[in-house]
């Protein structure tokens, strides 16, 4: 049974790896550290890892913003589990931080978060993404380097 499973995330590594980044980052409390770090120690390619989670994790995010900027807090509060007080919160470090506050949406909890206030402000897509991105993208890298290091170390 377990060499069935591999086989078959071997299979469809890089779509079961987008899923699940997608997912990670909207409505599911998943986390995909444990898919990058399983594609990496069966020798997939590094970069294209980064890439494919960076990916689905960063438009997870944009399905976030979307909902808030279409101002449906009833569903960010209701299916994203984000209660008002996480939002007034995120509201309050937007208000310090600007938009730097988006490389913070890998992180678990407040990143939804603030993902669904930067929609909410109606924060321009473009620094939305770009900011988004960057920090996802950091996260994976980071995630990665250290997975690809700690196995050069058990060899």
């Amino acid at each position: 049974m377990i060499d069935f499973l591999l086989g078959l995330i071997e299979e469809h590594a890089f779509l079961g790896l987008f899923i699940t980044s997608f997912l990670a980052s909207t409505i599911l409390p998943l986390g995909s550290e444990v898919f990058v770090v399983l594609l990496i120690s069966k020798g997939f390619d590094t970069f294209t890892i980064i890439m494919v989670a960076s990916i689905g994790n960063y438009l997870g995010a944009c399905t976030t913003y979307y909902i808030g900027l279409i101002g449906r807090r009833d569903i960010i509060e209701r299916f994203f589990s984000i209660s008002r007080e996480q939002l007034e919160k995120t509201d309050k470090l937007f208000a310090k931080y600007g938009v730097f506050l988006l490389l913070l949406t890998w992180m678990p909890i407040i990143g939804d978060a603030i993902a669904a206030m930067g929609g909410i402000l109606k924060l321009d897509f473009k620094v939305f993404s770009f900011y988004v991105f960057i920090g996802k993208m950091a996260r994976y890298t980071v995630l990665s380097y250290i997975t690809v290091g700690a196995l050069a170390g058990i060899q």
